[in-house]
């Protein structure tokens, strides 16, 4: 009887250490930072855009709000200065000091660039997301010897975000055609330069085009024995259908050089937000995969 009981003890003691075990071997298992991934869904109200010359038929056609027709052939966008905010709203800056190795080119030609993956980021549950439609203006300089890699895709010959009369860069690049006829849209976004009230020889900051964007995540990121996707939508029916903006294409305002600066700000105020009652523009995250 007494080996029965000292055996029965014996089980009873084992059980709490093999779980114990488990647990710390799960505990082991558990890496203490994994990739997030980032993809982009560039549509007209839900449906994803396919660009197309003058004459396409496969080309994606949007009505605006006006009952204005519309398509795209080319759609570009810078995204930089990414921060992860955790459940406890601690934030994770993704390299925002860093274009080479935080900054991309979203570039609907190319689907290679649709996805875009943040490296070693800590283990955790992340609720919030935060990116800027552009480039900040403390790092909006074409500099190649700071920022080589950043500065060749952006300046690629077939991606174009460099300004040609400036030091900076384009934050977006969208060509196309509106009404049946036709006509050429041409809406390219960035920060500006002014000349000096004091001295015209000098250029101070202008209108900044720059945007952050802030959204919640429908889901929980649940990074570390996972390695998330965030799906990210960009609706460019705001272009011209925004929350802040009705824009209605004609001569003074659908080509780039008709803009100025307050006709700029209201397509940037629409796709990017204003930065005080609207900060999510045309983004929203559709979806989480864990």
């Amino acid at each position: 009887m007494k080996t029965q009981t000292l055996e029965n003890m014996k089980k009873f003691l084992l059980l709490p250490a093999i779980a114990l075990a488990f647990v710390s071997c799960s505990d082991d298992d558990v890496p203490v930072a994994n990739d997030v991934t980032l993809e982009f869904n560039n549509t007209f109200n839900g449906k994803t855009i396919v660009l197309g010359d003058a004459t396409s038929s496969d080309a994606t056609i949007n009505t605006s709000v006006e009952g204005q027709v519309h398509h795209f052939s080319e759609l570009k966008y810078v995204i930089s200065n990414i921060i992860l905010v955790k459940e406890d709203g601690t934030e994770i800056p993704y390299n925002v000091n860093d274009l080479d190795e935080g900054a991309t080119v979203i570039d609907q030609s190319k689907e290679e660039t649709l996805e875009y993956v943040l490296n070693d980021i800590p283990t955790d549950d992340y609720a919030q997301i935060i990116f800027g439609l552009g480039v900040r203006s403390d790092l909006n300089t074409l500099d190649e010897v700071s920022n080589p890699g950043f500065y060749a895709e952006a300046g690629a010959n077939d991606t174009q975000m460099h300004w040609e009369w400036g030091t900076g860069y384009r934050f977006t690049k969208i060509e196309g055609f509106y009404d049946t006829d036709n006509k050429a849209l041409s809406f390219h976004s960035g920060s500006t330069v002014k000349a000096s009230e004091d001295d015209e020889n000098i250029n101070v900051p202008g209108f900044d085009a720059y945007r952050e964007i802030t959204l919640d995540l429908p889901a929980m990121a649940k990074v570390g024995e996972h390695s998330p996707k965030i799906v990210i939508e960009a609706d460019f029916d705001h272009l011209l259908s925004g929350k802040t903006n009705k824009i209605l294409l004609d001569d003074s305002n659908a080509t780039p050089s008709a803009h100025t600066s307050v006709s700029m700000s209201q397509y940037v105020d629409n796709i990017g937000g204003n930065g005080s009652s609207d900060i999510t523009g045309m983004f929203s995250v559709s979806e989480v995969e864990n």
